[in-house]
């Protein structure tokens, strides 16, 4: 049995509580902050007439007929030309919803996140990490519930990378270990809760979903922020018993809505019979002694709460033969 009811919840916010046996994550090392870069425009130009300068250079040395003057002249245009190309390399395109790590010989020296045409020094190395809000959905995961009940449930986070930084050098791969956490905290929130609670009062997987998801959130959160990412929703997709079970608990669902029904049923008949013998007696219609009263409720409760209708039987005596 789906219950297929998806909740949506935010990140936690300040003075929620949080699980005491929440993941500890070691600290991060480094942090993110602002490469030095200069707009690329003027770099640009600049390599250009260098290329410019360097062939020119060339040129003019292939047709010079002093042989010192041609050797110094083509040697002084390549080693132009070949600086302006360095000089270039150093160029950057980056894109809306994308930033750039900066490294210099394994060291970091910032992240570039200006969007357009950037130069940094074109020794460095720059990594492209996307910044753009993101979906994971989890494969359907079967756990057993906190009573020990097999189920199949199935959640999507939304998230993105806030530290760029923490995501490439804190873990190996954070899109691994985003998709990885995230099956272990909601593997983590099934088998703390039961698919239904057998106390009015306790919580359930179906029957508290905000709640539920609240603490995914927390957990996912705990989790994942030593990579610097944050999440922003996180919500269940699918939730049912597991098919070897389904159909038993299909019928205890079933029996308990039919007590629940009768339950009120009965609730509403002791009142309609509670109302009907006090207007009797008020309009003094008849006056009935504790035999009559007794037959009277008989009567109406198995018409009020019988499922099928009734059928009238007709005294031809009097109520005491």
């Amino acid at each position: 049995m789906s219950a297929h009811d998806p909740s949506r919840t935010a990140p936690p916010a300040a003075g929620t509580t949080e699980p005491a046996d929440l993941p500890e994550m070691p600290a991060p090392r480094v942090h993110e902050f602002t490469a030095h870069s200069i707009g690329g425009g003027l770099a640009l130009l600049l390599g250009l007439l260098g290329l410019l300068a360097g062939a020119a250079l060339i040129a003019a040395g292939a047709v010079a007929t002093a042989t010192a003057v041609k050797a110094a002249l083509i040697t002084v245009g390549i080693l132009v030309g070949l600086a302006a190309f360095l000089a270039m390399c150093g160029l950057n395109m980056v894109a809306p919803g994308e930033a750039r790590v900066v490294q210099l010989f394994g060291r970091y020296r910032g992240t570039i996140r200006e969007d357009g045409l950037r130069w940094v020094n074109p020794f460095t190395s720059r990594t492209k990490i996307s910044t753009r809000v993101r979906n994971h959905e989890t494969a359907v995961l079967k756990v057993n519930d906190a009573y020990g009940n097999p189920i199949e449930l199935a959640a999507v986070v939304v998230w993105k990378v806030r530290d760029t930084a923490q995501a490439t050098f804190e873990v190996d791969d954070f899109l691994e270990f985003v998709s990885t956490q995230t099956e272990a905290a909601v593997r983590h929130i099934a088998i703390e809760y039961p698919y239904d609670s057998h106390d009015e009062d306790g919580l359930s997987l179906r029957g508290n979903a905000e709640e539920i998801t609240e603490k995914l959130a927390v957990e996912l959160h705990a989790r994942v922020e030593a990579a610097g990412v944050q999440i922003i929703e996180s919500r269940f997709t699918h939730l049912a018993y597991a098919p070897e079970i389904a159909s038993a608990m299909l019928q205890r669902q079933q029996a308990g809505a039919v007590v629940a029904a009768r339950r009120e049923i009965v609730d509403g008949a002791v009142g309609m019979v509670e109302a009907a013998l006090a207007r009797i007696s008020e309009r003094d219609i008849v006056e009935l002694d504790e035999e009559r009263k007794a037959s009277m409720v008989s009567n109406l409760m198995v018409v009020l709460c019988g499922d099928r209708a009734p059928q009238p039987v007709l005294n031809t005596g009097t109520l005491y033969q």
